[in-house]
């Protein structure tokens, strides 16, 4: 069977009520396909009107539904009338075998939103009528595609206002604006990645205690040139904590086999020169983990390609954000994270320990440019599937 790409689209309402992580888990767990890209919008009257449009005369078979969600995505997806300020709404491509039918049987119809939990509108979707079968209150959670053709023709949509209603959206009608924000960047690892399961909404979930608004968010595959300036100011902690292990090690050792008791200063000297060799060694290792690629095995030219590893960055915004996403990430390493933390959830050891967090609101920024979460990977994968 060919391969896919189908797309969801998370609701300004979902969002809000912070089920973005209890979605994503659900699409990526229960169809069991790559999560290709992902994009925040604040989309424009102008987008909203046309992809309302083509939802009007989406399915011939179901008019009166298209009907409703068109009408649903007019009230719900444009910028505030009265402040012009813009609706957060999360675009999301996957791709896979049957990747269409697949993202439509996790999604559940429109009308089955009473049911229980079998699908995500079971879960996070209404759709409530009144006693003569008037619809009092209809939330469908997210929008997908009934077939290839339609999922086609909303990607290409979207993507042709990819670049001008998405990427960094800070001044959403539900971000706050006072004194005290700050934006922290949240990767997650590629260990949440390496087939798919619902890890990466677990973790986005349990980050949703904190109260914080996602703002941004993108699909990265990290170069190692990006790993290694993304990482870069951990070498000079690494020799500093190596130095004095890497001493005591040593002398132990060679005290043993030489049976020979060693100067202190002697075991420091050691340590001293033993230092930037194991703080590189396990620097490389950061990187070929994020990456999939050794650094000393490439050529300067190569380090720009896309690694084989793929991570998802976010932007959280919100009070005191880099305090708050690093509390409820826990400590570096899982075993001494706090119980209900995402490393000790989540987390192996101190490198795949599920999450990175920004550390303070310049380094925040300083990582934010470097993985370029406002840059546009939709209009790729749409043009590579579907053309322009």
């Amino acid at each position: 069977m060919p391969r896919e790409l189908g797309f969801a689209i998370i609701n300004p309402y979902t969002i809000a009520k912070s089920r973005t992580g209890g979605v994503i888990g659900r699409l990526l767990s229960r169809t069991g396909l790559n999560l290709a890209a992902a994009r925040m919008f604040g989309p424009s009257e102008e987008l909203v009107h046309r992809y309302a449009d083509s939802l009007e005369k989406a399915d011939d078979r179901e008019p009166e539904i298209c009907r409703m969600l068109a009408q649903y995505v007019r009230l719900n997806y444009a910028p505030d009338p009265v402040t012009g300020r813009r609706r957060r709404v999360i675009f999301l491509l996957l791709e896979g075998e049957n990747a269409i039918q697949r993202i439509r049987d996790a999604t559940g119809h429109v009308k089955s939103c009473w049911l229980g939990g079998e699908t995500i509108r079971d879960t996070y979707g209404d759709l409530i009528t009144d006693e003569n079968g008037q619809v009092k209150y209809f939330e469908p959670a997210i929008l997908v595609a009934p077939s290839v053709e339609r999922s086609a023709a909303v990607c290409r949509l979207w993507a042709e206002y990819s670049e001008r209603d998405g990427g960094i959206i800070e001044e959403a009608v539900d971000v706050p604006e006072t004194e005290g924000v700050q934006k922290t960047l949240v990767l997650l690892k590629p260990e949440n990645f390496r087939m798919p399961t619902a890890r990466p909404g677990h973790i986005i979930d349990l980050l949703s205690r904190s109260g914080l608004r996602i703002i941004g968010l993108r699909r990265i595959q990290m170069t190692v040139a990006q790993a290694e300036e993304f990482y870069g100011p951990v070498v000079a902690p690494l020799e500093e904590r190596f130095r004095s292990v890497a001493g005591i090690q040593a002398g132990e050792f060679l005290e043993k086999g030489l049976d020979l008791e060693l100067p202190e200063e002697l075991k420091a000297a050691i340590g001293h020169q033993l230092a930037p060799l194991l703080a590189r060694r396990q620097f490389e290792r950061i990187v070929e983990f994020m990456t999939g690629f050794k650094p000393s095995a490439l050529a300067e030219s190569e380090k720009q390609k896309a690694g084989s590893e793929s991570c998802l960055a976010l932007i959280y915004k919100g009070m005191s954000a880099v305090q708050k996403i690093r509390y409820l990430l826990g400590a570096t390493d899982p075993a001494k994270a706090e119980p209900g933390s995402v490393r000790r959830e989540f987390g192996s050891d101190v490198m795949k320990n599920a999450a990175h967090a920004s550390d303070s609101p310049e380094n925040a920024i300083r990582e934010i440019n470097i993985v370029k979460v406002e840059e546009d990977n939709i209009r790729e994968w749409v043009d590579r599937y579907y053309g322009t």
